[in-house]
């Protein structure tokens, strides 16, 4: 796999919590680190995604926003 996006972060899956459009995946990639992430439920069941599975969370992004009370 090669890909222009330099934040691949290599890790496990540790969640998946499917809906019946789009799901949550939780991967480990540092321990105790986890990311989340939403896709579709169908690129779940594309892409054979299980539980204790290696996969790459990429990061692509023009900005990222924070906020506080």
């Amino acid at each position: 796999m090669r890909l222009s996006a330099r934040n691949q972060l290599e890790g496990i899956i540790r969640s998946i919590h499917e809906g019946p459009v789009n799901s949550e995946i939780g991967i480990e990639v540092a321990p105790a680190v986890l990311v989340h992430a939403q896709i579709s439920t169908a690129s779940v069941k594309r892409l054979q995604l299980e539980v204790g599975k290696k996969a790459y969370a990429i990061i692509k992004t023009d900005s990222v926003m924070v906020g506080v009370d």
